[in-house]
């Protein structure tokens, strides 16, 4: 009788050939009284399950050994330049883990191959082969390979890391809401389960995520890539819905050459004789018997999991692995109405196609099955928004065609805009009506806007606001895109000379109403508005533009863009051009190559930067941190991205100040990230202004500071935000006159910009002119009654003026309006000590301390009330705790009045000297 790990291999072996839902009760019985071998067994199975692609089933033997060999990497360990966060899978080839990227600071996910399984030839060139196959493509929907290496006698690959859940985690989820059991679907069939009706969003997402699986293999197999397991465990969806497909570790290089077309002396894509590589649930028939593969098997694969998506078990699962075998070789699956009542035909034909048995009967390239599932959701869905308005009538067509223009040419109608409704089953005559109106809807509003003529001559119009652009559709999933089409195009016309861009501070205050252009033009005081709308119809993106005279609100031009989302780099120059065209007249040659100038060529990459600014914008901590993660995604995938480094060191830099976060955890990585941002591109001014801030706030080097800030200007004249931080610079050194030349500059540019006029009212108050700041002040929050920043900066103006009652108030309202912030706190019991209230200050001291023993307090806040008690040398111990911290609020050292009593004390003259002010 076999005992120890012999017995345990056995049992494995035995195992993995019965059905998933049947190995408990084989386990009880071949394991009874065992427990140890019972938990060997188990912890095999489990690792085999992780293991995916990567392991051969018929070798459980070996693979068992492989398995308990693998060693596991610590938290903390350093791999090469990468340190381990902790283990997120396991398998027989090896294990994969989250880790840190020292070097570039994100976080990648690393796969060490075990190291007797390295110890073949063969299992190392897969290895290798998987890295090569998957780094050899480049497109949005395929995980990105950063490195592949060797470190320590260990070979590895380093990818990007991706955050979501695997298809198998999605489908299992669905099951739980009423589908068929995956994990137990061997064992049931079709009139195990009543049919059922998909929900509205059911079809729409599965056509969505099967239109991105299907981009990327396109991808593959135009560079002659075969991936070959393609299965729910190796396609990950992330949180906003975005697919990429995963481990390349069975891809296959095969020749260019048309489907079909087999040469017997092709053996770089022969199988060995008896080895089945891949997952057999999913596997094509040709790859089942061992034969030659192409192109086709990925197809019959995608089949499988598009079936599997829609019905909830895949279609020739069987009780074992010899019965799936079968069914693969010689049954056909239940019709998908076994399953969804709603089926369209034109799916289930699709579905059908691809799971033909004989190769040369499927869908002979992936390219064209992506066309029958694009051309189905534009059919489904269109016939969905003209069903709602008027459910079409075959026998009287022409009422039909009637109701379906009326319904096209209400453009603001959300259900026009909305192209991912409920699919139903397709009509023919309206499939047909549909996509006449399609072209004729797109025809007609080419036609209406470029009728417009732009108009001749030079220099016809001089100042502009881009308003920003209406999200038509109402679509949550597409606001991010408005936004930053919005501000790319704003972006771009800023590098026209002689033409005065309203900038996107003031711009997008309008954001959501602009029905009275005259009278947003009077408040911008500019001359023209651009005004447009973006919405989605299918993957297809609408965007309408406006150029409009704001003396009699006439349009001067107008032209609508029909792009795909990969197209909308192109669409924003586009856009600029036309508008400065219409503008300037003609445009030198470095303006127009200014205009057609890319920060990235990647559209992945440009509408992750877009979500990052979107988050960004919303300035509290967990969208700065949501914003980051999208910048990092960006930098990913296009590496030379300088305007994402940029967007990441202002994220990081807001961190720091604004959310009084680490100092010393976030300077670093926005100083990093603005050397990046400047190195790969010169020309970029906000390369140049994140810098000058990061140098000015984190490390104290006014000089580099301020040259960082000149060149940003010099870039970009009219960058409202250059002239607002560098004349923060200059009030901070104390040389208030150029401080506010640059700030009234600043709100010249940007007249309702609340933070200019809030800045203003500050560097006022440093400059000694309290009356002048409180009157600048009060401007601010007619504009803004409801910005904190003239609130807290108002408490600093009355402590001057030793108006300590209104000094509390405002510092009690700015608290009201941002809670997470303590510098109005810091003012509050300043004031409360100098009026007297002592045990008041005290209180607020005590939460402070308490506070910052849980997370990042400015130890200068604190300096604040121990300065108003008369308590000296605490104070100055605190300030000390802030050169040492390097907190960011230091820079005021030289200018606020408040510290004017320590000024003769020798330690606060060395602390002076020591941050360069003396």
């Amino acid at each position: 009788m076999q005992t120890g790990w012999n017995k345990a291999k056995q049992i494995f072996a035995d195992a993995i050939n019965i059905a998933p839902a049947k190995r408990l009760a084989f386990l009880d019985e071949v394991c009874r009284g065992d427990a140890e071998t019972r938990l060997e067994v188990e912890s095999l199975l489990a690792s085999l399950d992780d293991a995916g692609s990567f392991m051969e089933q018929p070798a459980a033997h070996e693979v068992a050994d492989l398995i308990r060999q693998n060693k596991t990497l610590e938290a903390g360990t350093s791999f090469g330049h990468y340190e381990i966060i902790r283990q997120i899978g396991a398998g027989g080839m090896g294990e994969v883990f989250l880790a840190e990227d020292k070097k570039l600071d994100r976080k990648v996910a690393v796969k060490i191959l075990n190291e007797k399984f390295a110890q073949y030839e063969s299992n190392l060139n897969r290895f290798i082969q998987e890295a090569k196959a998957a780094s050899a493509l480049s497109h949005p929907n395929i995980l990105v390979i950063h490195e592949i290496g060797e470190s320590e006698n260990s070979n590895y690959i380093v990818s990007e890391f991706i955050e979501g859940v695997t298809l198998r985690e999605t489908v299992r989820t669905a099951c739980g809401s009423g589908r068929v059991d995956v994990d137990n679907q061997s064992t049931l069939s079709a009139d195990d389960n009543p049919p059922a009706t998909a929900g509205d969003s059911d079809l729409a997402e599965i056509l969505d995520i099967s239109i991105q699986i299907a981009n990327a293999l396109c991808a593959a197999h135009e560079v002659g890539i075969v991936h070959r397991d393609i299965k729910p465990e190796n396609i990950m969806i992330r949180p906003d819905g975005f697919v990429k497909i995963l481990d390349f570790g069975l891809a296959k290089l095969i020749e260019q050459k048309a489907a079909g077309f087999e040469a017997s002396t092709d053996k770089q894509n022969q199988t060995a004789k008896g080895v089945i590589l891949g997952t057999v649930n999913y596997m094509s028939p040709e790859q089942a018997k061992g034969e030659k593969v192409d192109a086709r098997t990925d197809i019959f694969s995608f089949g499988v999991v598009l079936y599997e998506m829609l019905s909830g078990r895949t279609p020739f699962a069987g009780d074992s692995m010899s019965e799936t075998f079968a069914n693969l070789i010689n049954s056909e699956p239940p019709p998908l109405t076994s399953f969804l009542t709603n089926t369209p035909d034109q799916l289930q034909r699709i579905v059908s196609k691809t799971l033909r048995k004989k190769r040369d009967e499927r869908y002979q390239t992936m390219k064209d099955l992506l066309t029958d599932l694009k051309n189905l959701r534009e059919n489904l869905a269109f016939d969905e928004r003209l069903e709602k308005a008027h459910p079409p009538n075959e026998k009287n067509a022409t009422a039909f065609l009637q109701a379906a223009t009326s319904e096209t040419n209400n453009r603001t109608d959300a259900a026009n805009n909305n192209f991912t409704g409920q699919i139903k089953p397709h009509k023919p005559l309206a499939a047909l009506v549909s996509a006449v109106l399609l072209i004729a809807f797109i025809g007609l509003g080419y036609y209406f806007y470029s009728s417009q003529k732009p108009v001749s001559g030079t220099n016809v119009k001089k100042s502009v606001a881009v308003l920003p652009f209406v999200n038509a559709g109402q679509d949550p999933n597409i606001e991010y895109l408005s936004d930053g089409l919005t501000e790319s195009v704003i972006n771009n016309l800023s590098r026209i000379s002689g033409l005065r861009v309203m900038s996107r501070n003031s711009a997008f205050r309008f954001k959501n109403n602009q029905t009275d252009t005259k009278n947003i033009a009077a408040q911008l005081s500019v001359e023209t508005l651009v005004t447009g709308d973006i919405k989605q119809l299918g993957d297809k993106l609408i965007i309408n533009v406006r150029l409009i005279n704001a003396e009699d609100d006439s349009q001067i031009w107008g032209n609508q863009y029909v792009k795909s989302s990969a197209d909308l780099i192109a669409a924003q120059n586009e856009i600029a051009q036309a508008v400065a065209a219409n503008l300037r007249g003609k445009l030198t040659d470095s303006e127009q190559r200014q205009l057609a100038k890319r920060p990235t060529e990647n559209p992945e990459a440009y509408q992750l930067y877009q979500r990052g600014r979107f988050h960004v914008f919303k300035l509290t901590p967990p969208e700065i941190q949501k914003g980051i993660s999208y910048f990092q995604q960006a930098i990913e995938i296009d590496p030379n991205y300088a305007l994402a480094y940029a967007g990441l060191a202002d994220a990081y830099r807001s961190l720091a100040i604004g959310s009084e976060m680490s100092p010393t955890e976030f300077f670093p990585k926005a100083k990093a990230a603005a050397l990046k941002a400047v190195e790969l591109d010169d020309d970029l001014s906000d390369g140049h202004t994140t810098l000058g801030s990061t140098l000015f706030w984190g490390d104290w080097n006014w000089r580099e500071a301020e040259n960082q800030y000149k060149r940003a200007l010099e870039l970009n004249p009219d960058d409202t935000n250059a002239h607002l931080l560098y004349g923060h610079l200059l009030s901070n050194l104390g040389r208030h006159d150029e401080a506010l030349l640059e700030v009234k500059r600043a709100r010249e540019l940007d007249p309702l910009f609340p933070f200019a006029g809030a800045l203003e009212g500050q560097f006022l108050n440093h400059a000694g002119r309290t009356d002048d700041a409180l009157e600048r002040l009060k401007k601010t929050l007619e504009l803004a009654p409801n910005f904190w920043f003239p609130h807290m900066f108002a408490s600093s103006v009355y402590i001057e003026k030793g108006m300590y009652r209104e000094a509390v108030a405002e510092a009690r309202k700015a608290k009201e309006l941002s809670p997470a912030q303590t510098v109005s706190e810091a003012f509050e019991g300043y004031a409360l000590a100098k009026s007297g209230k002592r045990e008041e200050a005290q209180v607020l001291l005590e939460a402070l301390l308490k506070l910052s023993t849980t997370r990042f307090v400015p130890p200068d806040h604190l300096a604040f009330i121990y300065n108003g008690l008369g308590e000296t040398e605490k104070a100055l111990e605190w300030l000390e705790k802030g050169y040492e911290q390097r907190s960011p609020k230091m820079v005021f050292l030289k200018v606020e009045p408040k510290w004017n009593n320590l000024r003769s004390e020798p330690r606060f003259i060395e602390l002076m000297r020591r941050m360069n002010f003396e």
